[in-house]
């Protein structure tokens, strides 16, 4: 949108440091400088009344306006200290005037009041905005972002089952399959039967299958070679999903179902069925090549 580099490295520490947090907390967001006397009479106060409050979901977040110019100015902010309550990414009150421990408390309290915080884990509407956040994340990309998410919304709720499904199709993305299946070993049981979970299972194993570029490139070749040999156009389509082209795995297969739908007890529906569940039933894509291969299972 316009931004130059270090805009937008300051638009990320902002969002890792205040936006994140306030998903799920209430952010007393204070701009300070060094060089500001009052600033340096007011940490103590904001600190220890944080502190007061971290059992009710109060976290201190702080911002040297000399250092992060550009989000102070995004905020307006013309004099210092200046102190904000951020609620899931939005200023919800103006604590500049609360001066004293008291008006401080005072005026949290009524926040608080009013606001969905759960003290010592957050509601599922809450650890929404932030799995929205890493999916969309990873689907643009950004493995390694995305990671971050999914790591930070466990850090909130340990047993949510999408974010440990996000983070394990994340560390697939970047390529870390061990790492993966170490995560997925690290389960704990009850999560097993996770739809998100099972999910990323599918999409882990397949993932095993990924090849190198050359082996790829030669499976592709005998399956070219060869349309009759069911085995090669199995193995072809095996490797290409793993190496992330599901539309040629997909049409290889749906290729075979036609050809021979019980070749080896039904290997390549089954193949094609594993490739829906590690996408996801719901997924556009995933509909569409349902509905091809039920017009070529029953007209």
């Amino acid at each position: 949108m316009g931004l130059s580099i270090d805009e937008q490295k300051a638009v990320d520490r902002f969002r890792k440091g205040v936006v994140e947090p306030s998903m799920t907390n209430l952010v007393i967001l204070d701009f300070w400088a060094e060089w500001c006397g009052p600033c340096k009479a007011l940490t103590p106060v904001l600190e220890k009344v944080a502190a007061d409050y971290a059992d009710k979901g109060v976290v201190l977040a702080k911002i040297n306006v000399d250092e992060e110019q550009f989000i102070a100015a995004q905020f307006q902010v013309r004099s210092i200290p200046t102190v904000y309550a951020m609620f899931q990414g939005q200023p919800v009150a103006d604590l500049t005037n609360a001066r004293s421990e008291s008006q401080l408390k005072g005026m949290l309290d009524q926040l608080l009041a009013k606001l969905p915080i759960q003290p010592g884990g957050a509601p599922a509407q809450d650890i929404a905005p932030l799995l929205a956040m890493g999916e969309d994340v990873l689907a643009g990309g950004d493995a390694e972002r995305a990671a971050s998410i999914f790591a930070q919304i466990l850090e909130i709720a340990p047993d949510n089952g999408p974010a440990h499904a996000g983070l394990i199709r994340a560390m697939l993305a970047a390529g870390e399959v061990d790492s993966a299946q170490q995560l997925v070993d690290a389960l704990p049981p009850e999560l097993a039967g996770d739809a998100e979970i099972v999910r990323a299972k599918a999409a882990l194993e397949l993932a095993k299958d990924k090849p190198e570029d050359s082996e790829l490139a030669a499976l592709r070749l005998a399956a070219e070679a060869d349309p009759a040999d069911m085995a090669a156009q199995l193995a072809y389509a095996t490797a290409a999903f793993a190496a992330g082209n599901r539309d040629a795995a997909a049409e290889t297969l749906l290729a075979m179902i036609a050809a021979d739908r019980t070749w080896n007890e039904g290997a390549a529906r089954a193949k094609l069925l594993q490739i829906f569940e590690a996408v996801g039933l719901e997924d556009p894509w995933v509909a569409a090549m349902r509905r091809r291969l039920s017009i070529i299972l029953f007209g």
